[in-house]
């Protein structure tokens, strides 16, 4: 059984995101619950999904005024190298280091999306971007420079102001 479920307080009130990490906590219990045989595979269907799913998410910062290396992005960009470093030892016939960094997704996914993807979530609601279709009916809420911060409609353009979702 995994040690990660979906719940309400995963939800962050955005369907298009709420689908995804349903998604995303579905796939890390199939790879939680596979035995050896099976594991790469359901691990290879974990980064896949998983790099469709930052790179969408990584868009919509940009397009609503994140700075393309924003500490949000930057940490997508980190867990999936990480993903990837996972399959190759897996590859290489060591399952452990997958094992264990599927115990540790299940520690690290709800702190990103109850804080980072909380933040982006507010941020998008107030720039009135609509994630499905890209279409920003706000353009003139968005940030003058960049934001290079973590989080969304708390974040400064100052990369060590900490995003504050209230």
């Amino acid at each position: 059984m995994s040690t990660l479920v979906w719940s309400d307080a995963l939800s962050l009130s955005m369907p298009v995101m709420d689908t995804t990490h349903q998604e995303f906590v579905d796939l890390l219990a199939k790879v939680e619950a596979a035995d050896d045989t099976s594991l790469l595979q359901k691990w290879q269907a974990l980064i896949e999904h998983t790099d469709e799913h930052f790179a969408r998410e990584d868009k919509w910062m940009v397009d609503t005024g994140f700075a393309p290396g924003n500490c949000h992005s930057s940490q997508h960009a980190v867990v999936l190298k990480v993903l990837r470093e996972g399959a190759a030892f897996g590859a290489a016939g060591d399952l452990a280091p997958i094992r264990q960094m599927a115990h540790e997704l299940t520690i690290w996914f709800p702190h990103h999306a109850q804080n980072m993807d909380f933040g982006l979530a507010l941020h998008l609601k107030s720039m009135g971007y609509d994630p499905e279709t890209g279409e920003l009916s706000n353009p003139e809420k968005l940030p003058e420079e960049a934001i290079a911060g973590c989080g969304g409609s708390c974040s400064s353009t100052d990369s060590t102001e900490p995003a504050v979702a209230t």
